[in-house]
């Protein structure tokens, strides 16, 4: 499987709000609410704009854009502000390999991300991707993978 990330180009949004609508409209399988997700999934002006600032990222397979990350990278932390994938993909570990890309974009950094504590197939995932939790309230689950004494 020939899969690759890069920055998304203002051609590639349409195609990314596409199948984030498809993807967090599948959360209802795992407790979410019916044609629903997180803020401004379904939005082009927002995926947009962070295409623009440099966040947005496509996610290929061969020549086809199969899902998308939204990243915030500073020097030595990159937090995932959201990831997903078209669910024609799903069960094929290409979530796995997103990772797995994101995560070679700064080799020695720690990652940060959050996910609802309702959504039982994101909280084993990140846990299967080695993501530790670190923090939790009634709505949220903060996970974290990287050694946290390489901050200065």
């Amino acid at each position: 499987m020939n899969t690759k990330l890069t920055l998304s180009n203002i051609a590639d949004v349409k195609e990314i709000v596409r199948i984030s609508k498809l993807s967090f409209h599948s959360d209802i399988l795992v407790g979410g609410e019916e044609l629903d997700g997180p803020p401004d999934y379904d939005s082009i002006s927002w995926h947009e704009q962070m295409q623009k600032s440099g966040k947005l990222y496509s996610y290929w397979l061969g020549d086809a854009i199969i899902g998308a990350a939204i990243l915030w990278i500073s020097k030595r932390e990159i937090y995932i502000g959201r990831i997903f994938i078209d669910p024609l993909y799903f069960h094929r570990h290409l979530g796995m390999k997103l990772m797995e890309l994101i995560e070679k974009l700064l080799p020695n950094a720690i990652y940060k991300l959050d996910t609802p504590v309702w959504n039982v197939r994101t909280n084993q995932f990140y846990k299967k991707c080695g993501y530790k939790e670190i923090k939790r309230d009634k709505d949220t689950v903060n996970y974290q993978r990287g050694c946290t004494n390489q901050l200065e």
